[in-house]
């Protein structure tokens, strides 16, 4: 389960304290951690934390994680988000070895653990409805009452339990409840639910089972089960935890794991609710789990992030006690610092504009020279044809250019990258006024774009021939959102802060020969322009496609500092 780097070494955070202290004293002799994920959906960032957490202190300590599926809800559960959960959490560069587990091979042992409960006088049958339970729960100052079932004998508790599970009642007729303390101020000891009837197939144990166990129930018993020693949650499950040790504790398990809770990932200017993407899929906002725009790790695989990067991030934001907010730049970052020293830099020119340079002969071409990093030489070079016809950004040239703009412009003379240096002499218009071609001349004794006379020329633009360049797709992706947080109003579905620009497609982009034949998912960095991957699934050979992963600055920055 080693990933590919080790993870920068960092003050041990709480968790990892807890964990060196159970070692030191013997408690434990190594821990045993899991990742226990739902398979009602893809994965996004926040559980990459959990998973760098889980995974990261098994690598720490040469000991094991394990990967089980909480599979009791098979309404909403299916075999494909079993098998991209395993993906993504391989692809992140941890390895579960055997230790693959599905809480649905515990369901006989569940049950039997239920009857247990019901023979000591701590579960019973109840027939009130759903709302009727909740009605009877009371509020957070006032206790709730008991159901008039609470007190059935033991012996009608077990015949109608049996009952449940043959199948004779109809769905959300009765459950079975644990027998806490109605008047406690943990609403969730108030007489939990831990069974109900739902006759819905199972995508592993098909139809053997009607009723299902209720996520609290299932958890502390399943890790009981494997031996976990240190049971890590997220704080929404801190007022759950009394409930886990109740469980463990009543039935008086041989092992006790410890749960134990820290804070969650928040991300700006995304959502982190697998409700609220599928909300998203299903309706269409986005195309699919894996669209680069979502923060699921099928779609920022698409998009371009490594694995290395989405690991460091997780380091980086550490883990907590207290609930936070991690700027979205903080991830936007990390896969810059990741792919800056290890992306080939090329060229590709995104709204092009022909060059014509009138002195340079028509029939030639020339091959220049290009690094492929300039910081890297030994990542080496490559040669690109230079022709009389050539390709720059439209915005690379202004016919009234300002004194500080520092590109061409009538007269202007400029530094075509790893090139000549040119001098704009004149341009065509069309009928509407819009600019179709610019001529200019170039100076033979600049090759490589340094002038023999010493002139200094500030401009550097970048470029491709005409003529040997390829078409290409390229996606803009941005931001999902424009709003930091898009929930953070009640009044206002989170659907209404959508970026509209989130996807920008360039049909008829240009880019240098060399990325005709680009491998699918393989990062390089369009110079002057950002990171950019090809399409894992678009991107053809002669036909590539490429997904923006980001900007080379922080442009969301730059503009709330403007603001």
């Amino acid at each position: 389960m080693e990933p590919k780097e080790k993870l920068e070494e960092k003050p041990l955070d709480f968790i990892r304290q807890i964990i060196a202290e159970d070692l030191e004293t013997g408690k434990h002799a190594t821990p045993v951690t899991r990742f226990p994920p739902e398979p009602n959906g893809f994965l996004h960032i926040g559980h990459a934390k959990s998973i760098c957490l889980n995974f990261g202190i098994a690598v720490e300590n040469n000991a094991i994680c394990h990967m089980r599926f909480d599979d009791t809800n098979p309404s909403k559960e299916e075999t494909k988000y079993v098998e991209s959960i395993q993906q993504d959490v391989k692809w992140l560069g941890f390895d579960w070895g055997n230790h693959l587990y599905f809480a649905s091979d515990y369901f006989e042992k569940l049950y039997e653990y239920a009857v247990q409960l019901i023979k000591t006088g701590k579960a019973y049958v109840c027939d009130l409805t759903g709302d009727e339970i909740r009605q009877y729960r009371g509020t957070l100052t006032e206790p709730g009452k008991e159901s008039p079932y609470r007190n059935r004998s033991i012996e009608e508790n077990l015949e109608l339990f049996e009952g449940m599970k043959a199948g004779e009642y109809p769905d959300g007729s009765r459950v079975l409840r644990a027998k806490i303390d109605m008047a406690s101020p943990n609403l969730n000891m108030r007489d939990p639910v831990i069974y109900r009837i739902l006759k819905t197939d199972h995508h592993r144990t098909g139809d053997t089972w009607c009723i299902y166990p209720m996520y609290d129930y299932t958890h502390c018993l399943s890790d009981m089960i494997e031996g976990i020693t240190h049971s890590l949650c997220t704080l929404e499950f801190e007022d759950h935890r009394p409930l886990y040790d109740w469980v463990l504790d009543t039935l008086e398990t041989p092992c006790h794991p410890r749960q134990i809770e820290f804070a969650r990932l928040n991300l700006t200017y995304t959502v982190m609710s697998k409700r609220k993407l599928l909300q998203l899929v299903n309706e269409n906002y986005v195309e699919g789990w894996d669209d680069p725009r979502m923060l699921t790790i099928s779609g920022l695989r698409r998009r371009g992030y490594t694995p290395e990067s989405i690991r460091n991030f997780c380091s980086t934001i550490g883990v907590g006690k207290k609930s936070s907010w991690i700027d979205m730049g903080v991830l936007e970052k990390s896969i810059r610092d990741d792919l800056d020293p290890k992306a080939e830099r090329v060229m590709c020119v995104l709204d092009p504009l022909k060059v014509i340079i009138d002195n340079y002969p028509e029939d030639l071409v020339e091959m220049v020279t290009a690094k492929n990093h300039p910081k890297n030489p030994e990542m080496g070079t490559r040669e690109l044809p230079f022709t009389r016809e050539l390709y720059i950004e439209r915005s690379d040239f202004m016919e009234e250019p300002p004194r500080k703009f520092h590109r061409l412009g009538p007269g202007r003379e400029v530094r075509l990258r790893y090139g000549y240096l040119i001098t704009c002499v004149s341009y065509d218009k069309d009928e509407e006024g819009n600019i179709t071609a610019i001529h200019c001349t170039y100076d033979p004794e600049t090759k490589g774009g340094s002038a023999p006379d010493g002139r200094k020329v500030k401009g550097t633009i970048h470029w491709v021939s005409a003529d040997k360049s390829v078409d290409c797709q390229v996606r803009l992706y941005d931001r999902l959102f424009n709003h930091e947080n898009p929930d953070a109003d009640k009044e206002v579905s989170f659907l209404e802060h959508l970026n509209p620009d989130s996807k920008v497609v360039i049909e008829h982009a240009k880019a240098e020969a060399s990325l005709a034949e680009i491998a699918p998912g393989r990062q390089v960095q369009f110079e002057r322009t950002g990171y950019f991957s090809a399409d894992p699934i678009d991107s053809q050979p002669g036909k590539p496609a490429f997904n923006r992963i980001v900007t080379l600055r922080d442009s969301w920055a730059k503009a709330q500092q403007k603001g």
